[in-house]
């Protein structure tokens, strides 16, 4: 198993798959789960010849389960750490919900050259938590109730979820994959629950406004209008307004993790934008 280890120690596991003088391409998960949750992407785009890679946040999956740093400042610190360590330039990130912020927060940090392109998928910014400025915000006491039920019954919250809202599975008509379910499970017992309980907060009160505005490289803002978990009316329609060379793309009754459940539609997509 590959690692890259940070200036505090922590231990961040990654992949890296495919030819090293490809473009690569680097996947940013969401919460609370790992780089096995882009495993359909990473083997399309690794089909198509690009070097293709994930890592798993920390705290998350297979990488140190930390009690500090927990926030997107030292998560951008560390994918530059990444960026760094595997020496990538002209690189494809694309970030799934927290993913999505954590990709806005390292574009607008990193080194020139690092960076070709941007993609945004149910991503959270510009900020989820309603407050005076973001009216249209889900109130805190939903954020208080993901703590509360993590803390309560982790493995219980954990099923919830995707057999819940994340995927649509709640909506009438919906096929349910318990494989998908169970994976989703799968991975966020794999994290530390502290890591998880804060990046909560992380995901729900980071402001990227100003990330999304000095993002420079074109940005791709993908986003189902059925997502439950991310309303696209407070995410990805003032995202797109906020940088400088954006696409939006909104996919009619699609659910927060369209990547698993229309990932031909998505994949397809995000290989048009790359080579556009």
């Amino acid at each position: 198993m590959s690692f890259i280890t940070t200036k505090d120690g922590t231990q961040i596991f990654y992949k890296d798959w495919g030819p090293k003088t490809a473009q690569p391409i680097v996947f940013h998960h969401g919460w609370p789960l790992s780089a096995d949750d882009w495993d359909n992407q990473m083997m399309f785009f690794l089909g198509q010849g690009y070097r293709v890679i994930a890592h798993d946040r920390r705290g998350h999956g297979r990488s140190s389960q930390t009690d500090t740093g927990n926030e997107m400042d030292t998560y951008a610190a560390d994918v530059i750490a990444l960026a760094a360590a595997l020496d990538l330039k002209n690189a494809i990130h694309i970030g799934h919900s927290t993913g999505g912020g954590e990709v806005a927060h390292y574009v607008a940090r990193a080194e020139k050259g690092r960076v070709a392109k941007a993609v945004l998928i149910g991503a959270v910014p510009p900020i989820m938590v309603k407050s005076d400025k973001n009216p249209g915000g889900l109130p805190l006491e939903v954020f208080d109730g993901f703590r509360s039920s993590l803390v309560a019954n982790r493995a219980q919250f954990y099923r919830d979820i995707p057999a819940g809202p994340f995927y649509g599975f709640n909506r009438p008509g919906a096929k349910v994959s318990e494989g998908v379910v169970d994976n989703w499970w799968r991975q966020g017992m794999m994290g530390g629950i502290k890591a998880h309980y804060d990046c909560i907060k992380a995901f729900s009160e980071t402001d990227f406004t100003e990330d999304l505005k000095k993002m420079d490289v074109p940005v791709l803002i993908m986003h189902g209008d059925d997502d439950q978990i991310v309303p696209i009316a407070d995410s990805a329609l003032l995202s797109a307004k906020l940088v400088k060379n954006g696409t939006l793309k909104v996919y009619k009754g699609f659910p927060h993790g369209m990547a698993t459940t229309h990932a031909d539609t998505i994949n397809a997509d995000l290989l048009a934008f790359i080579k556009g």
